[in-house]
C-alpha cells in the first residue's frame, strides 16, 4: 500500500476492513472508518467509497468521537 495521504483515492487503501456505523440509514448516507497499518485511521464517504479518504490521527479521531459523545455537534443536524 502507498503512504496514505489526504484527499488519495479510498481503493487505493489495499487491505483494509472499512466500517460504518450500524445506526447509518438505508439509503447509505453514512461515512466509514478503517484503521490503517501505520495506526492512523482513514474516513470515506459510504455512497462514494471510490471517493477520496481523509487520514487522521488516534488522537484527532479520539477527540472527534469524544465531542461527538459530549454533543459538541448536535447544532450541525438539526433544525
Amino acid at each position: 500500500m502507498p503512504d496514505a495521504y489526504n484527499g488519495m483515492a479510498a481503493t487505493d487503501l489495499h487491505g483494509v476492513t472499512w466500517q460504518k456505523s450500524r445506526h447509518s440509514n438505508s439509503q447509505g448516507s453514512c461515512v466509514e472508518f478503517a484503521r490503517l497499518p501505520g495506526g492512523e485511521i482513514a474516513v470515506r464517504n459510504s455512497r462514494f467509497p471510490e471517493g477520496p479518504a481523509l487520514v487522521y490521527t488516534p488522537a484527532e479521531v479520539e477527540a472527534m468521537i469524544a465531542g461527538v459523545k459530549d454533543g459538541e455537534f448536535d447544532h450541525l443536524v438539526r433544525d
